[in-house]
């Protein structure tokens, strides 16, 4: 008996037994399935396998219907490109190039997908917003030293350099990582804040304009001076309107007031009290050796020496006149003093002879000397010839 079977065979040759099977079956009763085919779970019936030609290495399946595929290529019937390849071709599918920083990419486009290590682009060769490549590790990217308040957070590195530069710095910021303060500008709490010198300040000759540690204002200019050139130099005051400095005008008067004066071109007024140059000039002679002007462009001699000055002067002198003066009353008393002494400076003379001793003093040669001091003993007496007589309790000496 042939006993074919029934799904897989048409006949059988009785003289052989072999069956003949329909296509996709094989075997001496038809009960296999031919190469290129796979049973069907739950029937007996054979299924081509349908591998595909491009990716698969052979037609033959095994009984699940899964093709042998190629590298790259993946599915039952090999039919698509695995993770990590793209673009199914004839022959194979390529692998993602995504410079090592992504597993994936579009198995039609190549574009790589998560992209990892702060890269991006198609093949993941970029960086990052906020990121710059670095040569170590290859193709790295660094996240940029750049403040976003200071600038737009992005940086880059030129040719030749190995220390980034940001790309745009904020207004008032400078510096490769604009972490400087720029000109007109100061660092107030790591922040950078506009200089407040009310317009009295000339950014062409102050390029700074005030300093950036503090905020102080430089060169501060039209007669104004203080922190922020808010104020007026001595010598001037704000006008009605508050908002320039006007010189004061020059005034004498007898009580001690402030009085203040500049010359032109100068750059700061002296201010001085009238009391002391009232009291040493009166304001005639003050006029008479310096000319007061009331013109901005005088060129007068009150202009040239300033009232200090002229203050200084006038009490050296004085002092000067009184130091001569008192060497010259200390000269003469300690003259006087000296003639004094000599007149009464005592100065004996003793005269030994064979009988008597002699006594004599200088007194003796001056006239209407007064020798009644010299000797304060009791026992001394003055002889009527001018000779001094000793007188002790045992001896009596005639001098």
């Amino acid at each position: 008996l042939c006993n074919c079977s029934s799904v897989g065979s048409v006949e059988c040759n009785r003289t052989t037994g072999q069956c003949r099977c329909l296509a996709g079956y094989t075997g001496l009763r038809c009960h296999s399935c031919a190469r290129g085919f796979f049973p069907e779970q739950g029937t007996q019936r054979c299924r081509p396998c349908g591998c595909s030609p491009s990716g698969a290495t052979s037609d033959h399946c095994d009984h699940s219907g899964k093709c042998q595929c190629k590298v790259g290529v993946t599915d039952l019937k090999c039919d698509r490109c695995s993770e990590g390849y793209y673009r199914f071709n004839e022959t194979t599918c390529e692998p993602c190039q995504c410079n090592n920083h992504s597993q994936t990419c579009d198995n039609s486009t190549g574009t790589c997908l998560d992209c990892r290590e702060n890269t991006k682009g198609k093949h993941c060769e970029l960086c990052r917003e906020g990121f710059y490549r670095i040569t170590h590790p290859a193709h790295g990217c660094q996240h940029c030293p750049c403040s976003i308040v200071a600038s737009t957070g992005t940086c880059h590195i030129q040719p030749g350099e190995t220390v980034p530069r940001c790309d745009r710095c904020r207004p008032g910021y400078t510096g490769l990582n604009c972490n400087q303060c720029d000109k007109g500008y100061y660092n107030s709490d790591s922040i950078c804040v506009r200089c407040k010198c009310n317009g009295n300040v000339d950014p062409a000759l102050s390029p700074r304009v005030c300093r950036p540690d503090s905020g102080e204002c430089i060169g501060c200019l039209y007669h104004t001076t203080g922190f922020h050139c808010e104020l007026c130099e001595e010598g001037y005051s704000k006008d009605p309107e508050g908002t320039n400095c006007t010189r004061k005008e020059a005034t004498l008067g007898p009580e001690p007031t402030e009085f203040t004066t500049s010359a032109p071109n100068a750059t700061k007024a002296t201010s001085f009290s009238t009391a002391v140059l009232n009291s040493t000039l009166s304001p005639t002679t003050l006029q008479t050796i310096f000319p007061l002007s009331s013109s901005d462009n005088s060129t007068s001699a009150f202009a040239d020496v300033s009232w200090t000055q002229f203050n200084i002067i006038i009490l050296t002198v004085i002092i000067i006149v009184v130091v001569l003066l008192m060497g010259f009353v200390g000269a003469v008393y300690m003259y006087r003093e000296y003639q004094n002494r000599k007149l009464n400076a005592p100065f004996w003379t003793i005269e030994l002879k064979e009988d008597n001793i002699s006594f004599s003093s200088y007194h003796d040669s001056i006239p209407n000397a007064d020798v009644s001091g010299l000797l304060e003993d009791d026992g001394n007496e003055v002889a009527p010839n001018g000779q001094l007589t000793l007188t002790t309790p045992i001896h009596n000496y005639k001098a």
